[in-house]
């Protein structure tokens, strides 16, 4: 008999789920997939399932107006495909595990009280990503529920990498460099030695760039260094989302009269992509707009990539191998192509029909470093360590 796995991934308007199915073994079998975006606008559901190709239906306005009635409808839908079978775990993403959350864990009400702590580490994500957490607890209350961290990734950093230049009992008391897109990282990682084993272990940086975006440099197949910091808005600008910051820039506006509410607004909404074009934070628009502020957010966000894998091919003392994924690094060969242009002097050589066909390999025989694009699957990082958790409880 098989395990039945839920897997929830929940950002701010939309809730990504999947199902799959496990033997005793440890391979799984994906039974369907989907998708319920436009919360709390125009909810519409999307469902995929392998022998069938996407279906897709709008939602009426209650059945998608928050995270928690999203989830209900959701599950409705669930229960007909499950058709009373029994789930044996439900995984989650959650952004942020903070100091205390290392590796995936089982949720219980004291677990969900301290995630429910980091709330203000991860003011855009965090609360989105508990929402369903609440309602699945509710709604399967003997099913283990799995909490699967983006920042565990990041944990075995060196001491070096972790600190700000700020007295040591804030550093103790959390005020740290934690590391995000975590999950996405351990996918690509763990994909890299089934397509590339030649550098798998080496010097290699992960591009994950897509609204959300930050690199991550890998040696030996395991974080060493990373953009993000103690929150989700270091690093290369996003699509709402500044990146890099002058901390100064916070003292002057703070000084100007505005309070934390406007602060927690420009910055994670307000900023990024959207801010340097007045277009859109969706790159896709951008690369078809004709307006000169889209191209120079564009040069603005291929300037900040080049330059944080600078900094990152020198703590890793040079580089074998860089890998493009998310949204952005997965389909836009023209941001691809930019950055490429921009490493020549680092043995970077792209292969440009390879690049605009989207293939894995994309860089020429003799470049010296390997160039990949490798699509992620944050879902199935969750479910491989939901499985394993449960699996090692029994």
């Amino acid at each position: 008999m098989s395990d039945l796995l839920l897997v929830l991934n929940a950002g701010s308007s939309s809730i990504k789920f999947q199902l799959f199915g496990a033997e005793h073994g440890t391979k799984l079998e994906r039974l369907l997939k989907g998708q319920l975006d436009g919360i709390g606008v125009r909810p519409r559901l999307t469902i995929a399932q392998p022998a069938e190709g996407p279906s897709e239906r709008a939602l009426e306005a209650d059945e998608g107006a928050d995270l928690t009635a999203a989830f209900e409808t959701v599950d409705r839908w669930l229960a007909r495909a499950l058709r009373g079978r029994t789930l044996a775990a439900i995984g989650h993403r959650i952004v942020h595990g903070g100091a205390q959350f290392a590796a995936p864990v089982l949720i219980d009400e004291a677990v969900l009280d301290q995630l429910a702590a980091l709330i203000p580490l991860a003011p855009l994500h965090q609360p989105n990503n508990l929402a369903p957490v609440r309602a699945a607890r509710q709604r399967y209350p003997e099913t283990p529920q799995v909490a699967c961290f983006d920042t565990a990734f990041h944990r075995g950093h060196p001491e070096v990498a972790d600190r700000f230049a700020i007295p040591d009992e804030l550093y103790r008391s959390g005020i740290r460099r934690y590391g995000f897109h975590g999950l996405s990282y351990a996918y690509v990682a763990e994909r890299l030695r089934e397509l590339a084993p030649e550098i798998a272990d080496k010097r290699v940086l992960i591009l994950h760039l897509g609204s959300g975006a930050s690199i991550c440099a890998l040696e030996g197949g395991r974080s060493i260094d990373t953009t993000m910091g103690f929150s989700a808005l270091d690093g290369v600008p996003m699509g709402t989302r500044p990146g890099q910051l002058d901390a100064g820039v916070l003292l002057h506006l703070v000084r100007a009269g505005w309070q934390a509410d406007a602060l927690e607004r420009l910055l994670y909404r307000e900023s990024g992509l959207k801010a340097l074009s007045g277009v859109s934070s969706d790159m896709r628009e951008l690369e078809r707009s004709q307006d000169p502020r889209a191209r120079f957010a564009i040069d603005f966000f291929v300037h900040r990539v080049v330059k944080e894998i600078g900094g990152l091919t020198a703590v890793l003392g040079g580089l074998d191998g860089l890998v493009f994924t998310a949204g952005i690094g997965e389909n836009s060969a023209v941001i691809r192509r930019l950055i490429c242009a921009r490493l020549e002097w680092l043995g970077v050589r792209l292969h440009e029909e390879a690049n605009q066909a989207g293939r894995s390999l994309i860089s020429q025989a003799q470049g010296r470093v390997k160039v990949h694009v490798v699509p992620t699957d944050e879902e199935l990082m969750i479910a491989r360590q939901t499985l394993a958790l449960i699996r090692s409880k029994r």
